[in-house]
């Protein structure tokens, strides 16, 4: 018979894996699923829809993790988490049978992934939690870290897998959860034992209203500040973004007074107190911003850039652009196993921040090529990223969820997670801002004396310079040619008046990635600088943690691992 531990563990890393695939899986998809819907996606109003799909898994999921830790550790882990793999389930189903079209499927698309954020939510809240309760100290980070590597593993699989489904039926992107997570609710239910200490206590309203007030308020903001707003390229101009902001920040500013005078308190500002949780926590969220940020540009890159200028066309490359990434993933996949089990024997601290710095130095290294770069290097640079993150991620979860005690793991969890996703989230505000700063500024003027060159006229030259360069990059991530569809958005009499062979030009596959290429490569490397920083910052605050010596321990540290040494025995009991 198998070991519960190891039913936990394949369990768990099988529900964190589905829920992060479905994270990045409409990145590729969303052309088949635009065209599926019939979306005319030159439309004004389908970019806010191509935000929301793509945002609106990880902004549901950041705000509810806290909420769904607490509840796991007051009604228990295990119940909740096959809870998450029902709706995750039904969420799945209703995204397959999807009945709208136009701007109706669209919505309907946004609030079915709500509900299959909520599931997630759930399946991400207790994965840690419900492993670090069935294994021991010495096992723990071998463990996570194949757990946690699923997790980041599952971005980049998403992209493949989406890409791969995509030219068959774009149905079949939410359909091929559904058996999965069927299995994923029926064996948790028959299977997975509970083994968390229930605690009484009641359910912090004041402080859920006012975080996750604050947080959604807060993402909606940065989701439509990168948005195009009137006659600019974003909209951090736009009144309701900026009262969006700041009534955010607020909220959130004000929620650790609120928790200070809640009895039972949802967010456990205790835990902070804990060296090795503090900065584990944020070195995590550090991480994910980088990755999420490296991640968005790198396919831009292939998709608008590299891949068109050799050969492929535009229908194909959001699916060429996951195969091309592969590297990364085979290296978080190979790291990830190999650093929990390093770091159980010899430590968690130095490893996680080593993997830091290398995955820092691959993104310096990345400034280094250009924007028509021989694959081999870029394979090599994606390879060793990779094989940092997966360095840092399996010992940092392992050293963060070893450092406190059982009963609040399920909170613990949840406020690790979260801290995650808002670094996921806000990594998309700032990089993309970066980017589209750095386009604005050179883009035009370069658009411009490409299309006189092709004979478009100054009329044209003069029109298509006034365009935001947003425009652009939509049309790269749902794989269709930029030049078509800055004609498309053209005044008709302006169009009208274009010489067919300019027109041929224009859109011609390789004349918007050379035009676009100088422009972008030197935001780019802006964006690989300050990603290089957010990196190394992380490395940072990671090896400013506490190191788990047998001399110097916290108190929370000794409790824990005095609790968790009991806990294989404290399971067998419950069971019988």
């Amino acid at each position: 018979m198998v070991e519960e531990k190891w039913v936990a563990l394949s369990n768990t890393t099988i529900g964190v894996l589905m829920a992060t695939i479905n994270m990045s899986i409409l990145i590729i998809a969303l052309p088949a699923i635009f065209s599926g819907i019939h979306l005319d996606p030159l439309k004004s109003n389908s970019f806010v829809y191509l935000l929301w799909i793509l945002m609106g898994y990880m902004i549901v999921t950041a705000v509810l993790l806290v909420t769904i830790g607490r509840l796991s550790d007051i009604f228990g882990r295990v119940k909740l988490f096959n809870l998450g793999f029902l709706i995750f389930t039904i969420g799945s189903i209703l995204l397959y049978l999807t009945p709208g079209k136009g701007d109706t499927g669209a919505l309907e698309l946004i609030f079915f992934r709500i509900v299959q954020a909520v599931g997630g939510s759930f399946i991400f809240a207790n994965s840690y939690a419900i492993i670090t309760d069935n294994f021991k100290k010495e096992e723990r980070g071998f463990a996570l870290g194949i757990n946690a590597i699923a997790a980041t593993a599952g971005m980049s699989i998403g992209i493949v897998v989406g890409g791969i489904l995509a030219t068959i039926n774009w149905r079949y992107i939410f359909l091929v959860s559904v058996p999965v997570g069927i299995l994923g609710t029926v064996w948790s239910y028959l299977k997975l034992k509970e083994t968390s200490p229930k605690i009484k206590q009641k359910l912090d309203i004041p402080g859920n209203i006012t975080f996750a007030g604050g947080l959604i308020i807060l993402l909606v903001g940065v989701t439509y500040g990168i948005a195009p707003y009137k006659s600019s390229p974003m909209g951090w101009g736009n009144p309701w973004v900026i009262a969006a902001l700041i009534i955010g920040a607020v909220l959130l500013v004000l929620f650790p007074f609120v928790e200070r005078k809640v009895k039972q308190p949802m967010f456990n500002l205790s835990l902070f107190k804990i060296r090795g949780f503090a900065t584990g926590s944020f070195a995590g969220m550090i991480s994910s911003m980088g990755m999420m940020g490296f991640m968005f540009m790198i396919i831009i890159l292939f998709q608008g850039i590299w891949l068109p200028i050799h050969g492929y066309h535009y229908a194909s490359v959001p699916f060429w652009a996951g195969i091309y990434m592969l590297p990364m993933t085979i290296a978080m996949g190979i790291f990830g196993p190999i650093a929990g089990r390093f770091s159980d024997r010899h430590g968690q601290r130095w490893l996680a921040s080593f993997g830091l710095i290398v995955s820092g130095i691959a993104l310096l290294l990345l400034v280094l090529l250009p924007a028509d770069f021989i694959y081999i290097f870029m394979g090599i640079l994606l390879f060793v990223f990779g094989a940092g993150m997966g360095m840092f991620t399996a010992p940092n979860t392992a050293a963060v969820m070893s450092s406190v005690s059982p009963d609040v793991r399920g909170s613990a969890s949840g406020m690790l997670t979260t801290l995650r996703n808002v670094g996921t989230t806000a990594s998309m505000g700032i990089f993309f801002t970066i980017l589209i700063l750095g386009l604005t500024t050179s883009l035009p003027h370069t658009l411009s004396s490409a299309v006189i060159s092709a004979g478009g006229g100054s009329t044209l030259a003069g029109e298509m310079s006034k365009l935001p360069p947003t425009e652009a990059i939509f049309a790269a991530l749902l794989g269709i040619n930029p030049g078509t569809v800055i004609l498309g958005l053209l005044p008709a009499h302006v169009v009208s008046s274009i010489p067919t062979s300019a027109q041929h030009i224009i859109e011609a596959r390789t004349w918007f990635p050379t035009i676009f290429a100088p422009a972008f490569i030197k935001s780019l490397h802006i964006v690989f600088y300050v990603g290089a920083a957010i990196v190394f910052a992380g490395a940072i605050i990671s090896i400013l943690r506490e190191p788990l010596s047998k001399s110097k321990k916290t108190k929370a540290d000794k409790k824990s691992a005095k609790d968790q040494s009991e806990l294989p025995d404290k399971a067998v009991k419950m069971k019988r």
